[in-house]
């Protein structure tokens, strides 16, 4: 998928932005024109203009949580919660500041970290029913886009569950965190790797005030690692077609090192090679969905699948549906 697509907001989210000064009987379009929207959006808006709809927003409630806690994140709060976690020694430490941090500002839903079967899972816990997948994706934006910039590098998410019913544009919620997305579960709650807390973080003030100038735009798409061994290996398969990508060992080899060598690299950076491989096939997939007629066994035949079974197995981990039925739906979403 472009590098552009990845960085546009469905309307959808635009909508549910909105509606949080819609709750509270305010205008929404004074704010659109603000940021250079109409009155209807109907079509992806750049992470650039979505941020300042989110700033906009945000000054206008005196929340930068739209609301949706059960108090108000001031204005500010997200620049205190930076200056709180930046000078924590590892990625774990961070985490745990910045859970306390919002659990102190927002009192409900509250937070807390169980490592478990290798996953650290960040689970929301609310006092009362549960809320819109709108507040859980607001709470996992905020929190994931600062421990990726602490540690210089994208943290693959593992799972996402919502403890809310499905809303009508779940699929946008699919592509948006790039992982098996449950809704209707026990508990909201996100995961990635346990490993991944222990890596050692070293920022500056003047690094947080240059990630403070763009911010939000700049959490609201996945955290891009342009350096690195994951990097490295990502470009090399992105010149090839999935159906032609050669071995681990090929691999390793070309790169000019030992298959145990590049294994534990990428190991250290949270990634395996199935799992850069199941990342590129996702987003290839989802693109012949959506931008051109090819049928479903030909993506297959394209994406390196020997069977039409084994994608509609990898497509239903990825996005909770069948192929068509995501062809589908997004095509009547889109008319």
């Amino acid at each position: 998928m472009a590098e552009i697509e990845r960085r546009m907001i469905a309307p959808g989210f635009v909508e549910e932005a909105l509606d949080s000064l819609r709750r509270l009987g305010k205008p929404t379009e004074p704010i659109l024109a603000r940021v250079g929207l109409t009155s209807t959006v109907d079509q992806p808006v750049s992470a650039e203009t979505y941020g300042a709809l989110w700033l906009a927003i945000a000054a206008e409630l005196d929340d930068e949580f739209f609301g949706m806690g059960a108090r108000p994140m001031r204005s500010g709060s997200f620049t205190l919660l930076c200056h709180c976690v930046l000078h924590a020694p590892t990625l774990g430490h961070a985490l745990r500041r910045a859970l306390r941090f919002l659990d102190v500002v927002l009192d409900d839903p509250r937070g807390q970290l169980v490592i478990r079967d290798g996953l650290a899972e960040v689970e929301l816990r609310d006092a009362g029913g549960p809320r819109s997948a709108f507040a859980y994706r607001t709470y996992w934006i905020i929190l994931h886009g600062i421990i990726c910039w602490l540690v210089g590098r994208r943290i693959p998410i593992r799972l996402v569950d919502f403890r809310c019913a499905e809303p009508k544009q779940g699929a946008d919620y699919r592509l948006f965190f790039g992982a098996p997305v449950r809704f209707s579960q026990p508990m909201s709650r996100l995961g990635f790797d346990s490993a991944m807390l222990d890596l050692p973080i070293s920022r500056s003030e003047q690094a947080l005030k240059q990630y403070l100038r763009g911010a939000p735009a700049n959490i609201l798409v996945r955290y891009r690692y342009d350096a690195g061994i994951a990097a490295a290996v990502r470009r090399r398969l992105s010149l090839a077609t999935p159906a032609t990508w050669r071995s681990f060992a090929e691999l390793a080899s070309d790169m000019r090192m030992p298959s145990s060598t590049l294994r534990h690299r990428l190991h250290d950076e949270g990634q395996s090679y199935a799992a850069i491989k199941d990342d590129i096939r996702r987003d290839l997939a989802v693109e012949l969905l959506l931008n051109s007629t090819k049928t479903i066994g030909e993506i297959a035949v394209q994406l390196g699948y020997s069977e039409p079974s084994a994608f509609f197995r990898a497509f239903r981990k990825w996005m909770g549906k069948s192929p068509e039925a995501f062809r589908r739906e997004e095509v009547e979403n889109r008319s």
